[in-house]
């Protein structure tokens, strides 16, 4: 497993413009050309998190996928985001990991924010989904996903006997600035507990019904201690995860060795 570099891209989405959009993370994201290997852009970030925006989801075949190929062919890197697009009956919070090569990966938000209404508008995922990209095994979350650990739980006896199912977990979200505190908590206790790199990539500005988002992105390591922090501003950085730090560190101290044995269902 070679180092991985990560850049969040911490933007003020559009509100219900998903063409404005693609058009203004493509300009965020155009520098990053060959200086990273993953780029993460908020939740939603078509249209920002509005259940109206229902009305205007996309397929798997529309305009918003096809750009996230095209980006990261572009890159030459993966790419992740979530929007809402329509398939098997229901409208999802479907997170996409796309890949240079075009290999498209889902992953349909399970935990639904019922503070928003969420759950009466769209439909729930049920399967968590790990993604190996370079070298490196990345379990993807959204948002209120960050509050359930069960769910996310790294297990180290299941999918690879003797290893960790996932060594980055990374949430994309749309993480309103009166609930800041339990974002950047969350994410520490995350990487703590499941002894990985966490990456959360939130949102800034103000949404079309008025909720404020103050960003405060970042990477953590699998101690707990921030690697890049962002601020309430529009930026993208890019960060480096140690392959060699994290190796060290599950071997000099293997908590996972006494975790409690479970399923997911």
């Amino acid at each position: 497993m070679n180092d991985l570099r990560i850049s969040l891209v911490q933007g003020d989405t559009r509100w219900r413009d998903p063409a404005g959009n693609r058009e203004y993370y493509g300009r965020l994201i155009a520098p990053l050309h060959g200086i990273t290997d993953l780029v993460l852009l908020p939740e939603t970030f078509t249209s920002g998190f509005s259940n109206d925006a229902i009305d205007e989801a996309e397929t798997m075949d529309g305009p918003t996928v096809a750009w996230m190929r095209d980006q990261a062919a572009r890159l030459g890197a993966a790419l992740t985001g979530s929007v809402q697009l329509r398939a098997d009956g229901g409208v999802f919070n479907r997170l996409l990991f796309v890949t240079p090569g075009g290999e498209t990966h889902t992953y349909d938000k399970r935990h639904l924010f019922r503070y928003a209404n969420e759950h009466e508008r769209y439909a729930a995922g049920r399967d968590r989904l790990t993604v190996e990209w370079k070298g490196w095994r990345i379990c993807p979350q959204v948002c209120y996903d960050l509050r359930f650990p069960v769910f996310s739980r790294n297990r180290f006896d299941v999918e690879r006997p003797g290893q960790p199912d996932y060594d980055l977990l990374l949430y994309v979200a749309n993480w309103p600035a009166a609930r800041a505190y339990p974002w950047k908590t969350l994410l520490r206790a995350r990487a703590i507990e499941n002894l990985c790199y966490v990456a959360g990539l939130n949102r800034v500005g103000t949404d079309g019904n008025g909720i404020a988002y103050s960003g405060d992105s970042a990477v953590i390591d699998f101690l707990g201690h921030p690697v890049s922090e962002c601020t309430d501003e529009e930026v993208v950085v890019t960060t480096t995860l140690q392959a060699a730090e994290l190796a060290a560190h599950r071997a000099r101290f293997p908590a996972m060795l006494d975790g409690d044995r479970f399923e997911l269902r």
